[in-house]
């Protein structure tokens, strides 16, 4: 870009360092969402709450396949 170039979009300069930080903030959130080492300590987690009678049968299925999507990259909820 050139300096006139700049020079005219230098008020929007906030905004555009602002998206850019919330791209930043967004991709890193579902790099961990979907990271395979936090899926399988939820998971463990999980089957221990199961095994303890913290839970019942019916959510640890539901919650079993919302976790086993996100390894798999897709929405659990569709």
């Amino acid at each position: 870009m050139g300096l006139l170039t700049e020079l005219v979009l230098l008020p929007a300069a906030p905004f555009r360092g602002t998206a850019w930080v919330l791209r930043q903030v967004q991709a890193e959130a579902e790099r961990q969402y979907r990271d395979p080492a936090v899926v399988q300590r939820e998971l463990a987690a999980l089957e221990e709450a199961l095994l303890a009678g913290e839970i019942d049968e019916d959510t640890f299925d539901r919650r079993e396949d919302e976790l086993l999507a996100r390894l798999e990259n897709r929405n659990p909820w569709t």
